[in-house]
Formats: structure tokens, sequence, C-alpha cells
């Protein structure tokens, strides 16, 4: 719960003062802090430290998903704005504070763009960009699975294949095997929802999947229907981004292996006491309610995770210490929370607020592919170390 000052990119070396517990104290921007020590590969001292800037070996580049997108002098929607970049621009990343990352935009000119408009890559990929492959086939395991018009999971989707079905692999970009679709044409598919038969590298996903294979989660996108949840500074309805979010997590969960069950799948109308009837008869190991908040005060924004039985608490920490870590959104804590979906449900449950839709910052980055990606991304990585370690 303490206060994120900055953030560290893969690669950057940082001086070590000391370690306490599962933290280590370092060097960051001319003063101490804190990061988590399972994220520092601990090497000789070589007389370096990071200042909170990646330099150009740390191989970070940052390519631009918004059509146009303004540079700012600051870090702040109301900073003077001093450029503009158009999608498909690569920039080297200078520098990430909250959810605004600092680009060199021209030579020696730097400003600051939105995070949730950057698509962040490392120039050393585990696999060679590109890299050409003969006689390899890739076999779809789960139905549904996306194919992509790009190597990215923000990128728009092609078509949606079934298990068993096999393509021809093209090349591989990064963790992306590119294929030849059945009318001749090219996709993309992400290398851990496939088996790989020939030459191709087999593309694994970080580990998580072992904890999360055949637990059954219940997912649960708050509101729908007539019910529409609160309303956005800008219009944007709770409702369709609590389903947006659950499809998200829906298909990362199953593509681990998981049993996932939506309560809703589409903008339809479920009581509550339905949606805890769900989780019952299912037997779910965990449960978990999206949501998006709201408060009169603008000026308030974050996340906040509750519970309401003590059985709960745990899992609410985890996913929300997880959703916080991955997102960069303001800390609110976790909390006690009266509501039925908690209140009224015997199984392991959670409630998330993933933002507020009053506030106009909070309300365009949860709107954003990038954040709906890194959001289902920060809850599915915490379920999978919640049940790693209970």
């Amino acid at each position: 719960t303490g206060t994120i000052i900055g953030k560290l990119l893969k690669g950057a070396t940082v001086k070590i003062y000391s370690s306490q517990a599962d933290w280590m104290e370092i060097s960051f921007s001319n003063q101490k802090a804190w990061v988590m020590s399972e994220f520092i590969d601990v090497g000789p001292n070589n007389g370096s430290e990071s200042t909170g800037s990646t330099s150009s070996s740390s191989g970070i580049i940052g390519i631009v998903t918004a059509n146009s997108l303004y540079i700012r002098q600051s870090t702040n929607l109301n900073a003077p704005i001093v450029g503009n970049v158009t999608k498909g621009q690569a920039f080297k990343i200078i520098e990430e504070s909250n959810n605004w990352t600092k680009i060199e935009y021209k030579s020696n000119r730097f400003g600051w763009v939105a995070s949730w408009y950057i698509d962040k890559s490392s120039q050393g990929n585990p696999l060679p960009s590109g890299q050409p492959v003969k006689q390899s086939t890739v076999t779809v395991l789960q139905d549904g699975t996306n194919i992509r018009k790009k190597p990215a999971t923000t990128s728009d989707v092609l078509i949606r294949a079934n298990e068993g079905e096999s393509f021809l692999v093209k090349s591989i970009q990064s963790n992306w095997y590119e294929i030849k679709l059945k009318d001749g044409s090219i996709g993309y598919i992400a290398g851990w929802l496939v088996s790989v038969t020939g030459s191709a590298p087999r593309i694994e996903k970080p580990g998580a999947e072992i904890d999360l294979k055949n637990k059954t989660i219940v997912v649960d996108p708050g509101h729908g229907g007539q019910d529409s949840g609160t309303i956005g500074a800008q219009g944007t309805l709770e409702k369709n981004l609590t389903l947006r979010t659950a499809l998200l997590l829906f298909d990362k969960l199953k593509a681990a292996g998981a049993n996932v069950i939506l309560t809703r799948s589409n903008d339809t109308y479920v009581p509550l006491p339905s949606r805890v009837s769900i989780s019952q008869y299912q037997g779910a190991d965990a449960f978990v309610s999206i949501h998006y908040d709201s408060n009169l005060n603008r000026s308030v924004r974050g996340t906040t995770g509750y519970y309401y039985h003590d059985y709960q608490k745990s899992l609410a920490q985890y996913l929300y210490t997880s959703l916080v870590r991955q997102t960069g959104l303001q800390e609110r804590g976790v909390r006690f929370g009266d509501f039925h979906v908690l209140r009224e449900n015997k199984q392991r449950s959670t409630l998330l607020e993933l933002g507020y839709l009053s506030n106009p910052e909070d309300e365009m980055l949860v709107n954003s592919p990038q954040f709906q990606e890194t959001a289902s991304n920060g809850i599915f990585n915490g379920l999978a170390r919640f049940f790693k370690e209970n």
C-alpha cells in the first residue's frame, strides 16, 4: 500500500541498499525507494544504478496505438501540448511515471504521452522477430481462439478458430506465430494457445497456467440490461465496460485450462441472487465481480478491492495487489464491503472497482484497449498467484 513514485523497466540496473522480507531498498531518482525483491535479479555490483530512466541499452520501445496522440510537457492531461505523434510510430521509452510515458519524440526533444496508448516491446525478444519457419503447423487448443491482424493482443480479430483446427506457420513474430489462413491470407495467433509440430519452437507463456488449470472460476460482469450501472463523465456505461473486461479475462483463464463461467455474456440483466446461485451451484474456487466506480467528487480516482467474510479477504488482497501492480491505478486499498454478491456468497469471492468513471482521466484510461488488456492480465495473474500460495 506504499505510495507509487515511478516504475522501472525490464533491464534497468539499480543499486541495492538493503532488503527486508520480500522487499528491496534501492536508489531511484536520487532517493531511496522499495521494490518487490521477486522482480530483481541480484548480480555483482558494476558501479551503475538506475535513476528511474532507461538507457538505449534497455531496448524498450513504445509503439503508438492511437490514431493521433498529444505529447505533453508534464504528466497531466492539462499540461501544455508540445507535439503530436501518430499510430504506428515507435519511440524509445525514457521513463515512466504512474500512467504516463516519457519519450524522445525528436532529437533532444522530450515529452510525456498517456501510457495506455503505448504498446511496449523489447528489442531483445526471446525469439527473433520475423524468424522464418519451414514445414511446421500449429493446432488450436481451445474453441473460440482469436486469430488477429497483427501480433498483439490489442490488434483486431480476423477470425475465431476452434479446437483441432490447424494452420501452416510462416514465421515467428516475438511470441506469436504468423500463420496462413484457409483463404490464403495471413493472421497471427498467440503461441501459448496452440500446440506445434515441425521445426518451429514451442512458445510457452510464463507459468501461471499450472496454477489455474481445472480451477472453477465464476467471472461476474457487474450490471447489465436495464441496469446500466454508473454513467461516466463522457457517457461511458459501466455495464458495457465490465463486460469488456470480463470477456478478456474469460479468454485468458479458458486458455490456461480453467473452468470459467460468466454470470452474463451479453447485455442482459441478471438478478444479484442468481449471480450468487451460479457461484454456489458451480462450487466456485473463486468468484470475481467486476465493477467501475463513481463519486460526486470528480477528482477521486483509483481502484478498490472488497470482501465481506473473512474467508474472502485473502482473494481480494491477491487480486487487488496484482491489479494495482499491473495497471498503476491509484491505490484505495482492500476494504470490507456489504455487497449482496459477497455477503450471501459461501465461496471465496471479491468485488473489484477498477477505476472511477466520474473522473475524466480514469474514464479515458479504462476505455482504452491497453488498459483493458492490462487489467485483465492483473486479475489473471492475481488468481494464479492466489491458487499457487493458498
